[in-house]
């Protein structure tokens, strides 16, 4: 005698059929839960990697930007010079012109309008009578010693120098005094009788 499966008729696999559907689906949702979370990270690492190139490509923009700026400035500047450089010679004709008392009437207008432009442009005149001298925007032409001075100083422009910003374009033309040889010795030789004296006052000696 054969024993009938309990739970349904003879031949019936429906409870069956439906146990290895609900175990199929059951592992479908874990490995369907598994794949997501591994696209996440996937995910996740690739959207960094993106943010990471634009940033990078965003930072060599910047750069190149201020590199661009920065050349066309010092291209500007370079120009500029050079012009203002050429006009050097004019602005001493004005300055000699001026001298002798003939810069008048129109020609002293233009002068004046001349002189404006080139300082608005940056062109900076310098070199004055009694300013201490300093080799590196004055040019000693003349060399003499004074007692009225206390270190090296240009007491006479031949020729005014300019410049654009901290660059020299050309030095002053200057002739500079010395303080006069010995002459801060003569304090010293005054005051040794004095030392003198008060070393044969000295009760110790």
């Amino acid at each position: 005698m054969t024993d009938k499966p309990q739970g349904g008729k003879p031949g019936d696999d429906s409870a069956a059929e439906e146990a290895v559907i609900k175990a199929a689906e059951e592992a479908a949702a874990a490995g369907a839960a598994e794949g997501s979370t591994d696209e996440l990270a996937t995910a996740k690492r690739e959207l960094a990697e993106r943010t990471a190139d634009l940033q990078r490509l965003q930072a060599e923009y910047q750069n190149y930007r201020k590199r661009v700026e920065r050349d066309r400035l010092t291209v500007r500047e370079i120009a500029v010079s050079n012009i203002l450089e050429s006009l050097i010679p004019v602005l001493d004709d004005i300055g000699r012109a001026r001298e002798h008392g003939e810069v008048t009437g129109g020609f002293k207008s233009v002068s004046d309008s001349l002189e404006t432009v080139v300082a608005k442009l940056g062109l900076q005149q310098f070199g004055k009578e009694g300013e201490p001298f300093d080799p590196t925007m004055h040019e000693a032409l003349m060399h003499s010693y004074s007692s009225d001075v206390t270190e090296d100083t240009c007491v006479q422009i031949l020729q005014p120098g300019y410049r654009i910003g901290e660059r020299i374009i050309r030095p002053a033309m200057v002739a500079v005094a010395e303080p006069q040889p010995g002459a801060q010795a003569a304090p010293d030789a005054e005051a040794k009788p004095g030392e003198a004296d008060k070393s044969e006052g000295d009760p110790d000696n």
